[in-house]
């Protein structure tokens, strides 16, 4: 069963938990009149928020938007929202179809399933059209793999893809009694702190009280890998790169991962050691 909330919806996307340079490089490519923004993590991982977060941004009276989804979740006024009937033949490539002749500004679509779907968003992408979707990958990189899996060339995930974000849910230490934990510094290097910060490093984590149900935890933030396509990771594209060296790459060019973000929220205190273990996988 999936519960829905429809009054606690959050939309802001600077309360979602973007650190500030990934929030920056999200805002900046979504705005762009066309090209593709997917987002991507397992089922439950706050994906459909994101991308819901991202309309809500874009919602303004001078621009079409279109959504196919399944199944609709939350309404927004101002917004073309089409909900998904296999039964009948209404699949995301055929409501895609529908949505071109109607030339949106902006299509949201609420998973690539397939490489019709993928097809036709990667053109839609391409003739003008900012198109915003979800994948499932593990990680940012994966997902251009999926993508040429899916039987897309790499001449068009290279050109169409504006930006790539991969994200978990971790939960969110409780504010009314948290309290400062050891951690071996030995710990902390192996899971990825710097030498130099880990002697430093407080990390938190919840004693537990009638808030928090005793469990030390309250509330949920996003880790986020946010990946803009630049030159460096479009020529590895184009060279028929694997994932580990797009990875790589990515890494080297400045991008932070999964459990580099995760290491943020800990350092900032907002979630706890044993979270960042649990929900992101070593960088080596």
């Amino acid at each position: 069963m999936r519960l829905l909330d429809k009054g606690n919806l959050q939309t802001d996307l600077t309360k979602l938990g973007y650190e500030p340079d990934a929030l920056a490089h999200f805002m900046h490519e979504i705005h762009k009149p066309f090209g593709m923004v997917l987002v991507t993590g397992p089922t439950g991982s706050g994906k459909t928020v994101s991308l819901y977060s991202a309309i809500s941004e874009l919602n303004k009276v001078s621009e079409n938007i279109s959504t196919a989804e399944d199944p609709v979740e939350f309404n927004f006024a101002g917004i073309n929202q089409v909900q998904m009937h296999e039964d009948i033949g209404l699949n995301f490539s055929a409501a895609l179809r529908s949505f071109l002749r109607q030339d949106p500004d902006i299509i949201m679509i609420g998973e690539i399933r397939d490489f019709e779907t993928a097809e036709i968003a990667i053109k839609a992408a391409l003739t003008g059209h900012m198109v915003l979707s979800t994948l499932h990958t593990n990680d940012a990189p994966a997902t251009i793999n999926r993508l040429l899996n899916m039987g897309i060339e790499p001449f068009l995930v290279a050109s169409a893809v504006n930006l790539i974000t991969a994200q978990r849910l971790a939960r969110r230490v409780c504010g009314e009694c948290k309290q400062p934990e050891e951690i071996p510094v030995q710990a902390l290097i192996d899971a990825g702190v710097s030498p130099d910060e880990a002697s430093s490093f407080v990390c938190m984590r919840g004693k537990g009280c009638p808030v928090c149900n005793n469990t030390g935890y309250k509330g949920r933030v996003g880790f986020y890998q946010v990946m803009p396509m630049k030159e460096e990771i479009k020529e590895l594209i184009l060279n028929g790169a694997n994932t580990a060296e797009i990875k790589r790459e990515s890494m080297r060019i400045g991008i932070k991962t999964m459990r580099q973000s995760g290491l943020t929220k800990l350092k900032e205190g907002v979630t706890s050691f044993e979270e960042v273990l649990r929900i992101t996988v070593s960088d080596d």
